[in-house]
C-alpha cells in the first residue's frame, strides 16, 4: 500500500486493483515497473493496448528502423545488456532486450496486455483513479502513472485527392509487408528520421522512388558498426562499462552546448554536417536541393552515411515542390508535373503535441486533460499537472531531447515517482496535487529559457504546437533536469488524505 498506517474500519476506501496502474509498456512503463518492484511498491499493473511488449520499437518494423543513440546508452542503466551487437543498435535488437528484460523481472503478469484505455476518471471522494478500456472493463488504482510515449501517434498528413488514390498507402510505423514493392512506383511523403533509414533499403528493389521533401534535414555521418566479440567480453567488466557508457554520455551532452547556450556554437557541427553532403553528393543541383538554410538543430538532427548515395540511384528522385494533388495512379506537384505512384509510403513523423488523445484523462472538479492543454501542453517538472491528483506523466511537456538518450530522462521521472510515492507512505497522504502556481512559475522559467535555445531560430518544426509554442523538448543540459526531480518536492503541491468518517478528501500538511 502507498499510506503506511492501515485504515480504519471507519474509512471507507474501495478496494483498488492495484495501487499504481501504468498505461503502456514500452520503455517508460518497463523501466517504471521495475524499479516500483525494486523500491517496494509491488502493487502494480500495465495495461498495453498490443499483444505484446515493447512500445514504438515494436511497432515500428519499416526497413532500416534502427536508434540514432548508441546501443551502451540507449538501455536502462540498472540492465545493462553487454550483448549489442552494433554501435547502433536495429529495431529487432532493441525489441528483443526489451521483451528479454520484462522476462528477466517477470513482469508479463502484472501486464493486460489486449487492453486499450479509453478513459481515465478520478475519484475526489476515495481519492482513486478508474481506468476505463476500450474493451468495456474498469480497472481501479491509487496512483496513474501514464507512459504512452510522444511518438505513438502517426502524423498522417490529408493530401488533396488522396481518396482517389487507387493503390495502397501506409505511414512508416504502420508498415504494410503485405504490399511488394518489387517493381513499384514508391512514393514518399516527408524526409525526416524514419524516411531517411527506409528509402535507401527500398530503393533498389522499387521500379522508381520519389521523394517529396518539405524541408531538407541537417544529416551527420552515422558511425556504426558491428561489436566484436572482444568488447563484449570488455563490457561485461562494469568498470568498463561504466566508463564507456559515461564517455557516451559526456559526448552526446556537449551538443546541449549549442542547443540551449549558444546556437553559434552549432556552426561547428555544421561545417562537419556539409562536408559529409559534399562528399556524398556530386551533383550541384541535388547538392542546393538537400542543404539546408537554417540553423542545425532546429529541427531533429539525423545520422545517416547511406541516404545521400540512395538519392543518387538513377530510379530515385527528389522533389521539392510542394504536393498539389493525388490523382489515381499519380502525384502531382505544384509545379504541374505528375509524377506515377503505385504505393505512397508516408515518413511525415508523428503528432508529439497532441497529448494524450485519444484516450481521455479526467481530472478533480470534471476537468480533462487535453481541454485543459487546448492553449498548449505543461506539466511541473513534465511529470504532474493541476488539477490532476496522483497523475505521473513518464515524458511529459518539455522533457524531450535533441541531443541525447531519452532513457536518462525517464530515469528521472522513475526516481521523482518513487520519492513522490515515498513521501505519501510516510505522511499517510492519500494523493498529491501540484500547485498551480508552482506549475506556472515552473513553465514560465522553461519558456522564459525557450526563447535563447536554438530551437526557436525560426525553423517550422514538430517540437512546435500549432500556437507555435516549444511543450517537447527540455531547454537545459539533462543532468540539470535529474537535479531538478531528484527528490519530491510536497512545499509544490496539495497533499491531501481521507476523512475517517465520509471518506472525503482534506488536506494535509507536510
Amino acid at each position: 500500500m502507498l499510506t503506511a498506517p492501515a485504515p480504519s474500519r471507519s474509512e471507507t476506501a474501495p478496494a483498488v486493483d492495484a495501487d499504481v496502474i501504468i498505461v503502456g509498456a514500452g520503455f517508460g512503463g518497463i523501466g517504471m515497473a521495475i524499479r516500483l518492484e525494486s523500491a517496494g511498491f509491488p502493487s502494480f499493473l500495465i495495461l498495453e493496448r498490443a499483444n505484446d511488449v515493447g512500445g514504438t520499437w515494436r511497432d515500428n518494423v519499416y526497413p532500416g528502423c534502427a536508434c540514432d543513440i548508441p546501443s551502451m546508452l540507449y538501455s536502462f542503466s540498472f540492465e545493462r545488456n553487454p550483448d549489442w551487437t552494433r554501435v547502433f543498435p536495429k529495431q529487432a535488437e532493441i525489441w528483443d532486450y526489451l521483451k528479454a528484460t520484462v522476462d528477466r523481472h517477470a513482469l508479463r503478469d502484472r501486464i493486460r496486455f489486449g487492453t486499450e484505455v479509453s478513459e481515465a476518471t478520478y475519484d475526489d471522494a476515495s481519492a482513486t483513479w478508474r481506468v476505463r478500456t476500450a474493451g468495456g472493463r474498469t480497472f481501479s488504482g491509487r496512483v496513474l502513472v501514464t507512459a504512452m510515449g510522444p511518438l505513438s501517434k502517426p502524423n498522417v498528413p490529408h493530401l488533396p485527392g488522396i481518396e482517389r488514390f487507387a493503390g495502397p498507402s501506409f505511414h512508416s510505423s504502420q508498415w504494410n509487408f503485405a504490399v511488394d514493392l518489387h517493381g513499384k512506383d514508391v512514393a514518399v511523403v516527408g524526409t525526416g528520421a524514419s524516411a531517411i533509414q527506409f528509402v535507401p533499403e527500398i530503393a533498389p528493389v522499387a521500379r522508381r522512388v520519389t521523394v517529396f521533401q518539405r524541408t531538407p534535414p541537417w544529416i551527420i555521418p552515422r558511425p556504426d558498426g558491428p561489436v566484436g566479440p572482444l568488447q563484449r567480453r570488455l563490457r561485461r567488466f562494469a568498470p568498463y562499462a561504466t566508463f564507456v557508457r559515461g564517455a557516451i554520455y559526456w559526448l552526446l551532452e556537449l551538443r546541449a552546448l549549442g542547443f540551449v547556450v549558444n546556437p553559434n556554437i552549432l556552426k561547428v557541427e555544421e561545417r562537419v554536417a556539409l562536408r559529409h553532403l559534399e562528399s556524398q553528393i556530386a551533383d550541384p543541383e541535388l547538392r542546393a536541393k538537400v542543404t539546408p538554410h537554417y540553423r542545425l538543430g532546429c529541427k531533429r538532427v539525423l545520422i545517416s552515411d547511406d541516404y545521400y548515395p540512395a538519392l543518387q540511384r538513377p530510379n530515385v528522385s527528389l522533389e521539392t515542390s510542394a504536393i498539389a494533388e493525388v490523382r489515381e495512379r499519380s502525384i502531382v506537384t505544384g509545379d504541374g508535373v505528375e509524377h506515377p505512384a503505385d504505393v505512397i509510403v508516408y515518413g511525415t513523423g508523428f503528432r508529439a503535441t497532441d497529448g494524450v488523445t485519444p484516450v481521455r484523462v479526467y481530472g478533480r472538479d470534471g476537468r480533462e486533460l487535453n481541454e485543459t492543454w487546448r492553449a498548449g501542453m505543461e506539466a511541473y517538472l513534465g511529470t504532474n499537472v493541476a488539477g490532476f491528483p496522483n497523475l505521473f506523466l513518464i515524458i511529459g511537456p518539455n522533457t524531450g531531447l535533441g541531443h541525447n538518450s531519452m532513457i536518462y530522462m525517464m530515469e528521472a521521472q522513475y526516481r521523482y515517482v518513487l520519492s513522490a510515492l515515498e513521501t505519501m507512505r510516510e505522511l499517510g497522504v492519500r494523493a498529491v496535487d501540484v500547485k498551480p502556481e508552482a506549475q506556472s512559475r515552473f513553465n514560465a522559467r522553461i519558456q522564459k529559457k525557450m526563447r535563447h535555445t536554438v530551437w526557436s531560430t525560426g525553423c517550422r518544426s514538430w517540437y512546435l504546437d500549432a500556437n507555435g509554442k516549444n511543450t517537447t523538448l527540455w531547454p537545459g543540459f539533462t543532468f540539470a533536469f535529474r537535479r531538478a526531480t531528484r527528490r519530491f518536492r510536497p512545499e509544490a503541491y496539495t497533499l491531501l488524505r481521507l476523512r475517517q468518517r465520509d471518506a472525503k478528501p482534506e488536506r494535509a500538511t507536510a
